[in-house]
């Protein structure tokens, strides 16, 4: 979820200097090639991935590795180990896979804790219902997550929920200056339009209780956005089935069709 990690900052500043200072690993900028380790998990865990053909497969790499390059992913409290590397490398890749040359210009690391955080990242005590964040204020180009809530979402092959790939769409959204559910770098203004007005039709059914979407993207527009966009990568199909209009408006705007791409590899 965004939030305004800033009046964090403020209120427990000494407290997130010492987590985001003291008890951070050193980064190690990644090797020149490719890893076939890397590759390995790709083909096991991401099937987005494994259902490319081969130009494709290697694009995706190509990817991924500037993304790592580019990005530090810290351990707070937490090992990082290839497999988180890979799935969050994953996770920012997928949304903007069907985008030439696009980076993530407003990220410049990633933090990991090991479970679930508090609003003022604290990782004891009550009050830990978050699993991941994008900072703003002084907080600006940090994304947060929970190391077990990334991998959860790659070993659950039915769910509809991914937080890592939910923080992206944020950062996706956020590209054009403001975090409101409408990423107009990537949406057509032709489908700004029908795109705003389905997002409130939509929450109205959430609300309602009449949609199986995660009701958290009833909270608002930008939201839904990254809510409804777990769901398109992660259970296209379903998508397509449940919401055919939502699902066509989101090919427009991410510039893929996961679905078709899913029933293929299944002939």
């Amino acid at each position: 979820m965004s939030i305004y990690l800033a009046i964090a900052f403020v209120i427990g500043g000494p407290i997130l200097v010492y987590l985001l200072l003291s008890r951070r690993q050193k980064y190690v900028a990644p090797p020149g090639t490719f890893p076939e380790s890397y590759r390995e998990i790709l083909l096991k865990d991401v099937p987005f991935y494994a259902r490319l053909d081969a130009t494709g497969k290697t694009l995706f790499e190509e990817k991924m590795w500037r993304f790592l390059s580019r990005t530090r992913i810290t351990g707070v409290n937490a090992t990082v180990q290839d497999v988180d590397k890979v799935y969050i490398a994953a996770s920012a890749i997928i949304p903007i896979y069907g985008f030439k040359d696009w980076e993530y210009n407003n990220l410049a690391e990633v933090l990991l804790y090991p479970e679930s955080f508090s609003h003022d990242f604290g990782q004891t005590g009550d009050g830990r219902n978050t699993l991941g964040v994008v900072g703003e204020g002084p907080l600006q180009r940090i994304m947060v997550l929970s190391q077990h809530e990334l991998r959860q979402a790659f070993l659950n092959r039915t769910s509809k929920e991914n937080t890592a790939i939910h923080e992206f769409v944020h950062l996706i959204d956020k590209s054009d200056g403001s975090v409101d559910g409408i990423p107009e770098f990537f949406v057509d203004r032709q489908y700004v339009k029908p795109w705003v007005q389905l997002i409130h039709k939509e929450i109205r059914k959430i609300l309602d209780n009449r949609s199986d979407i995660d009701p958290y993207g009833a909270t608002n527009e930008a939201e839904f956005f990254a809510v409804v966009s777990e769901y398109f990568f992660e259970r296209p199909d379903l998508l397509e089935l449940k919401h055919p209009e939502l699902y066509q408006l989101l090919t427009e705007v991410f510039n893929q069709q996961p679905a078709e791409e899913a029933r293929q590899d299944k002939i």
